[in-house]
């Protein structure tokens, strides 16, 4: 369906594509993978005819349709939503157009010839799915949120994020052969990306995408395709495969790579030892030869583990947090009415609901930066809450640096992990430097967010904490998150964020809050239990979250729950400091190992023998050190990630 052959790819002096071949299969599901400004935008944007190739050949398969969904930077105006969306089948409209005209002059008594072409193209039209194009629209516009009430709006009344779900709505309607989406979830809520990847997985033609979304990557693509130095890794199955082939496959070459360097060692040092030796003139051409010929290795990056510590909590009181018979809106209109809510310590509360059902509203109340309209609101005692808001990064200095704006943040213990923080949140080398003034939205959210994360505090409220990660990021965040010991509430898009970190869901909707215990998928399967009309009895069955009036005291089996959770957090911690002792150990060796190995380079140590006895037995020795500080290391990763 699509062959890439030799195709090169420039910006200034830098390649991005060398040379790569690539073949897309029809009815292929791949994902790209990369760092951040790897190229995965820019192939997408070649395959979509955007951007021309500098060299080699791009061929599609005649007859191929794309469409292409970019990051942002679309906007629809001029017509009504519904209008708009069932206009993206470019080619069954215009059949639509023609059957109209055709069936118009048929009426007025048109000739056989006009008869017979009519039927042509209602056949045609009925052949590619105009039949049900308005139930088709229809279908994906409520799957991708849009209330009934939505389809007559104007497409200029939606905002940016409702922008790109109209056009990605649009794109679904026409069902091109090759589809390709460009973080496709980003404005989409937890339903709607619920309702893509169903779709996506039995769509019937090719689908390119690039997601930082791991659970989406996990449940809709067969393959990943890595693009690391200008090249191109197809690894077959979901991303979990792909990140332990990867890691399998780095690891064979940074093997092979030793084997290698050692290898030139040995022949270079021969070169230059035996150089001015006329007697040895050929032997040394011979080996130059040699390693002229060599096809040195490339291997790409390990991958750093940045482990980031939250502050300590403080001691803080049961329950941490208690709503009573709230109701708060705003004007005319009651976001919520009569909830109650006790958020317990130690739980981890995920908000999920459809955009605008309230969650945002919920965190400002709980936050106290809204005081509800009715109701009370009681803080436990020594409640210190870290509120990240979806506009948090409008706090920052446009006049510091990024280093300077999180050290006037950071606790003096957090000082020294400064630097891996903001390495966390993909702020490396010189970026640290950049001003604040110049970083993009993303940039300044993902800064806000590293600072908000440094302060003690026993009540985490994070809204919206995932926007603008990448997956290592998200992991980074995660983890840590993981091991933190005070209470969070979050509302989060990502599934796999979700479902690793909630042990409580609040379903936010219709002015209510229905409490689930358990994770997403908990949550997901309850619902198919119970169905929307089993809430009342989901009600009567846990009295603690729903309705006003003071919850009962936590349950033993959630205290046991809290104590479990509480052990393995100290146990993760202890081989967290295993483990740092262990780098430093290996970090140790291989300075020596490496002072060494740059002795021995020097050609007069070879005139010496017993000096040269003794560097190389120094040398095995230290490589035989090396070799049992990371096997130390990976004994404790291993027991970290039994």
């Amino acid at each position: 369906m699509v062959h890439l052959k030799d195709m090169v790819k420039e910006f200034g002096d830098r390649r991005v594509f060398d040379c790569v071949n690539w073949r897309v299969r029809p009815g292929d599901k791949v994902g790209l993978a990369g760092e951040n400004g790897a190229g995965k935008t820019t192939l997408l944007r070649m395959l979509a005819g955007q951007v021309e190739s500098d060299g080699g050949a791009l061929q599609i398969a005649r007859g191929t349709t794309i469409g292409y969904l970019p990051q942002d930077g679309l906007e629809h105006r001029g017509r009504t939503l519904f209008q708009e969306v069932r206009s993206g089948p470019a080619v069954l409209i215009a059949l639509e157009t023609d059957l109209a005209r055709l069936e118009a002059e048929v009426e007025q008594g048109a000739d056989a010839a006009t008869l017979a072409r009519c039927e042509e193209v209602r056949d045609a039209f009925r052949m590619q799915g105009g039949m049900t194009l308005d139930a088709d629209t229809a279908r994906v516009l409520r799957g991708l949120g849009f209330p009934a009430s939505d389809q007559d709006r104007p497409c200029e009344e939606f905002s940016g994020g409702w922008q790109m779900r109209i056009a990605l709505a649009r794109l679904l309607v026409q069902r091109p052969n090759l589809l390709l989406l460009d973080e496709p979830t980003n404005h989409l809520d937890l339903p709607a990306r619920d309702w893509l990847e169903t779709y996506l997985k039995s769509y019937p033609h090719t689908v390119i995408l690039v997601s930082h979304d791991r659970w989406f990557l996990e449940n809709v693509v067969s393959a990943i395709v890595e693009i690391w130095n200008g090249g191109l890794t197809e690894y077959p199955g979901n991303y979990s495969k792909y990140e332990a082939e990867r890691d399998r496959r780095v690891a064979a070459l940074h093997e092979a790579k030793a084997r290698q360097d050692e290898e030139i060692a040995r022949v270079q040092s021969f070169v230059d030892r035996f150089r001015y030796q006329a007697n040895k003139a050929s032997q040394v051409q011979s080996r130059v030869k040699q390693l002229e010929k060599i096809v040195r290795i490339d291997v790409p990056p390990m991958r750093k583990q940045i482990l980031f510590k939250f502050p300590d909590p403080p001691p803080c009181g049961q329950p941490t947090l208690r709503l009573e018979g709230v109701e708060h809106g705003y004007g005319g209109l009651s976001v919520f009415h009569g909830v109650g809510l006790a958020v317990e310590k130690g739980e981890r509360i995920a908000l999920v609901g459809p955009n605008g059902a309230g969650k945002s509203t919920l965190m400002r109340v709980l936050s106290g930066g809204e005081a509800p309209r009715a109701g009370t609101r009681t803080e436990g005692n020594g409640l210190k809450i870290a509120y990240f808001a979806q506009d948090q990064a409008k706090v920052l200095s446009p006049g510091k640096t990024v280093l300077e704006e999180i050290l006037a943040a950071a606790p003096m213990a957090m000082v020294p992990r400064v630097r891996d923080i903001l390495g966390a949140f993909l702020f490396t080398g010189d970026d640290a430097h950049k001003p604040v003034s110049v970083l993009s939205g993303g940039e300044r959210n993902r800064l806000a967010l590293a600072i908000l994360l440094l302060r003690p505090a026993n009540l985490l409220l994070l809204d919206e904490p995932t926007n603008h990660l990448d997956l290592k990021s998200k992991d980074v965040l995660l983890k840590s998150l993981e091991r933190y010991t005070g209470t969070i509430v979050f509302v989060s898009h990502d599934r796999h964020f979700v479902d690793h970190l909630a042990t409580r869901v609040l379903e936010i909707g219709g002015g209510d809050v229905v409490s689930w215990p358990g994770n997403y998928e908990a949550f997901l399967a309850g619902k198919a239990r119970v169905g929307d009309a089993g809430h009342q009895e989901l009600r009567v069955e846990h009295r603690d979250v729903v309705r006003p009036g003071t919850p009962p005291p936590p349950s033993e089996e959630r205290k046991q729950s809290y104590a479990e959770r509480k052990e393995a957090v100290k146990a993760g911690l202890k081989r967290e400091r295993r483990l740092a002792e262990a780098l430093a150990r290996i970090e140790e060796v291989e300075a020596r190992f490496k002072e060494v190995e740059a002795s021995m380079s020097d050609p007069v140590l070879y005139q010496d023998a017993p000096r040269w006895k003794e560097a190389s037995e120094k040398y095995a020795a230290l490589q035989d050190e090396v070799a049992k500080a990371w096997v130390a290391w990976e004994a404790i990763e291993a027991e970290a990630n039994a």
